[in-house]
């Protein structure tokens, strides 16, 4: 699979989510095997007002894997002045394409009329894409992440898709849910399909949503009849997903999942290098909810997430580490002596 002139490996791409796609989490999703990464969302009037957040929040890189910055906005003008920007900063930031977000549906993001909320005026998505395109050099590929619709009444996936590949998007994910149903119930692959089917099959798309594991990617392959995936949530606190993906889209042994050690000890360097890049102050606060996704499906998780929402040194996850070893083996204990 090809972005513009970027050769992709086979496998699936972290999605960009506010929050949670950082520098640390985007490093260690590529070293498992993520074909690309995306920057958290970057507010283009933000960006171009001079906002010190807004660079910060695109520093850092994508690791080994090709790294797009997402630039969200509403008006084309201001959308192409932030590439430029984002262009003018290139070496610094190593990326290698930009992203636009028609995807968020958050109030704040939908209210003055970008993210989503671009759905509901396919020409303007269509012109921003346009916008986009041309401020930016022609080697460097512009994607865009978006939904099938707004609602069930509005359902423009597939013409703001077409909309998208005429002004020069070299790729495309597409989330199968409309605007109305936020992250629930389960994904439309149906409609992902009519998408896939609407655009050139020279511009690839990746479908997105609700993969937790290599065969239910499998599976969205077969139903969209997309070229690859994007994992957003199923990669927290699950990074080891990516090669298990990649494995079974490659037709080989899928690797087995991490042991508790392993598991325990990448949570650790995780949040490890978040306080080192952040400090410990604002790391241990977002380390909460990276913490409570790598307890999921363990031994008392309910009770080990509302440890994680107390985190706030370093030496707490260790702390917590501890106790959630010590409930895994509570079992293997009493068999043990019986």
């Amino acid at each position: 699979m090809r972005l513009g002139q970027l050769k992709l490996n086979t496998g699936a791409a972290l999605a960009p989510m506010a929050g949670a796609t950082d520098a640390v989490m985007r490093r260690l999703c590529a070293e498992y095997g993520a074909v690309c990464t995306v920057s958290e969302m970057i507010s283009a009037k933000a960006l171009t007002m001079g906002d010190r957040k807004s660079v910060g929040l695109m520093q850092g890189g994508g690791g080994s894997a090709p790294f797009g910055i997402q630039l969200f906005g509403a008006e084309p003008e201001t959308m192409a002045e932030a590439a430029r920007i984002v262009c003018g900063m290139r070496e610094k930031l190593a990326f290698d394409f930009i992203d636009i977000n028609m995807g968020c549906p958050a109030p704040k993001i939908t209210g003055p009329g970008a993210g989503s909320a671009l759905l509901k005026d396919p020409p303007r998505a269509g012109a921003i894409a346009k916008a986009v395109r041309n401020a930016v050099p022609q080697e460097i590929p512009v994607t865009a992440k978006l939904r099938i619709g707004w609602d069930e009444n509005c359902m423009t996936g597939a013409e703001t898709a077409q909309r998208c590949a005429d002004a020069g998007i070299s790729l495309l994910t597409v989330h199968g849910r409309t605007r109305a149903e936020q992250y629930e119930p389960g994904i439309h692959a149906d409609e992902i399909a009519k998408i896939r089917s609407a655009v050139p099959p020279e511009i690839p798309i990746l479908a997105n949503g609700d993969v937790t594991s290599a065969e239910g990617a499998l599976a969205l392959l077969k139903e969209t009849g997309c070229d690859g995936v994007a994992i957003g949530r199923g990669a927290m606190g699950d990074p080891w997903l990516f090669a298990r993906i990649a494995a079974a889209m490659n037709g080989a042994p899928v690797p087995a999942p991490p042991t508790l050690a392993e598991r325990f000890r990448v949570l650790r360097r995780h949040i490890y290098e978040m306080c080192e890049e952040k400090g410990e102050f604002i790391a241990m606060q977002q380390a909460r909810s990276h913490a409570g996704w790598y307890m999921r499906g363990l031994r008392g998780a309910a009770s080990l997430r509302r440890e994680c929402c107390a985190l706030r040194h370093f030496a707490d996850l260790d702390a917590l580490i501890e106790h959630a070893w010590a409930l895994q083996n509570e079992g293997k204990d009493e068999a043990a002596e019986t």
